[in-house]
């Protein structure tokens, strides 16, 4: 079934037919492992990845690093819970390893929206102690998709003797 699950991840748009003899499953079990997915919410959702720079739409991505004071009983995801209620937050994750606990991932239309979301928002709620906000200048990849033009061919400059 792990197979199953990474060829929608690949591509949700494979039909219950193409997955089926990739998986070597009937279509009905796939069928039904997808119904099964779906329920026990194994699958949240189907999702197209945009390269929103080919488009015309203005945004900047920023990730965010929150320093928090978790609270009692609760840990960390009391606060995590109160941070993802809000509309721009795209993701967000618990960290190990770093100097700071979440990392928050948002977009937004301007710098200066992005800036207004974590000093209104983000920075007074209770149990933040630090906000550090970087911007994401250039997107390379996502979701495991290359975002970089592939007809480039190659660029080397010929050198002769």
């Amino acid at each position: 079934m792990a197979k199953l699950l990474r060829l929608l991840e690949q591509d949700c748009t494979l039909t219950h037919e193409q997955l089926a003899s990739m998986t070597d499953m009937t279509v009905a079990d796939v069928e039904a492992a997808i119904q099964r997915y779906e329920a026990d919410k194994t699958i949240l959702g189907y999702q197209a990845i945009v390269d929103w720079d080919r488009t015309d739409r203005e945004a900047v991505t920023a990730l965010i690093e929150v320093k928090v004071t978790p609270q009692r009983g609760m840990g960390f995801d009391k606060i995590a819970e109160r941070i993802y209620q809000f509309d721009e937050v795209e993701s967000l994750y618990l960290m190990s390893g770093s100097g700071f606990d979440l990392t928050v991932i948002i977009v937004g239309k301007t710098m200066k929206e992005v800036a207004w979301f974590v000093a209104t928002k983000l920075a007074p709620m209770e149990s933040v102690m630090s906000t550090a906000t970087h911007f994401v200048l250039k997107k390379y990849k996502e979701h495991g998709l290359s975002l970089v033009a592939e007809e480039r061919g190659d660029e080397r400059q010929l050198i002769t003797p």
